[in-house]
Formats: structure tokens, sequence, C-alpha cells
């Protein structure tokens, strides 16, 4: 199958190393994986603080960028429940739905010897609604131990724009996160969305955390 990469803003200044993971991991399963060079923004920000025009125009050409492939994939869950349920772009799938529900693939031959937790990001909850999908590819992880992570569904408190416009109450919730993290006994913090990695990344490293965030898939492509 030929599948576009969409790397999202944040991935691509903050996290590539999860855009290639993605890569490696569709190109291990016998997958073409084209970047479109031209593609922009997809206008989530713009849409959190009320520039809905602007966000509009940025949907647009966005469509006429992925509108001809039949599979889009991306390693952010909050961009593509952005693409597909505010802008209607059916052909959006974040990585780990793509893999279990349209590909049906849950062992993907990673290793990863560490004790991972899972925090579920707001929008791959409730937007993107990827439901257990990660979870499933975690499980088949060789030698990695997934723990339960308390309060798994609750914001890490980056919520976008909310981080800057609400600091106080965003790094509130960042501690709780944090605090839950920390008391998992995980080594590694995973999530599906590099905004709120680098959020609850950089809120443990503050704390001075031995715990690590990492996106589920750098996990993935990891042997």
């Amino acid at each position: 199958m030929r599948v576009a990469l969409f790397v999202t803003c944040v991935g691509d200044a903050m996290f590539p190393e999860a855009g290639r993971a993605t890569v490696e991991i569709l190109e291990r399963l016998g997958h073409e994986v084209v970047f479109p060079a031209e593609q922009t923004c997809c206008g989530q920000m713009h849409l959190n603080s009320g520039y809905a025009e602007e966000a509009g125009r940025l949907a647009r050409r966005l469509e006429e960028i992925f509108g001809g492939f039949e599979v889009v994939v991306s390693p952010s869950s909050s961009c593509v429940g952005v693409m597909r349920e505010h802008y209607g772009l059916r052909n959006v799938f974040e990585l780990s739905e793509l893999l279990v529900h349209r590909l049906g693939v849950e062992d993907v031959g990673a290793s990863f010897p560490h004790r991972v937790a899972y925090h579920s990001t707001c929008h791959s909850l409730r937007v993107a609604r990827v439901g257990d999908a990660p979870l499933r590819l975690l499980r088949q992880v060789h030698g990695l131990e997934l723990v339960e992570l308390p309060r798994a569904d609750e914001c890490c408190g980056f919520g976008g724009t909310f981080s800057l416009k609400n600091a106080e109450t965003s790094s509130a919730m960042l501690a709780d996160k944090c605090a839950s993290v920390e008391e998992s006994g995980a080594e590694v913090c995973t999530a599906l969305d590099p905004s709120c990695l680098l959020h609850i990344g950089g809120g443990l490293s503050r704390r001075g955390s031995r715990v690590k965030a990492m996106h589920l898939a750098e996990i993935l492509a990891s042997r």
C-alpha cells in the first residue's frame, strides 16, 4: 500500500524521530511511504485560538495536498482529529489505528525491554477515538512491561494554546500527571501526541525524574 506521511509542525520541529520511526515501521511491513514536501500546519492552533477562517484556508490546502491519497498517516492523534473530525478528511489515520484497525497488525516485530506507562491523550480518547489500538501494539512488543498509569485518562495540561493562556492551571495539571507517571514505576512514558510528550517530558525533566517521554512510534520501531 502507498501511504502519505503527514508529519505535523510539532513533530517536525520537536519530535522528528517519531516521523522517521513511522516510516520505518510501515516500510518494515512492506508499505511504500511518501512525503508530500508542500505540506503545512493543520491549523489546530488557529482553531484553538478562534481563527476559524485562517484554519479553513489551511484545511483547503491540506485537502489539495492529501486528497489524492487513499491513506494518510500521522504520528499525532490531535492533528488527525482536526483533519478528520473538523475538516472531514476521512483518509487520515493516526499510526496505531492504521496498524491495528486498517491493516490488522498488532505485532510489528519490535523489542523494547523497559517498563512503559501509556498516557492516553485527550484527543486520542475523545476526538480521534483510537480506542485500545496503542495498548494492543504495546502488549506485543518483546520484552516490554506495560505498567498501569494511575488516572491515565486525565489531561496532562497542554491543550494547545491552553497551556499558554492558562499557564498556572496547566502547570498544576502537569504536576499531577508527572506524579502519576512516577508513581507507576515506569522507565518510559509513551503517548501518541508529540505536543503532550513535549509537555510531560519537560515536566519530568524539571522534576529531576529518570522517566523519559517517548513517542509510541519510537518504541514500535525499536528492535
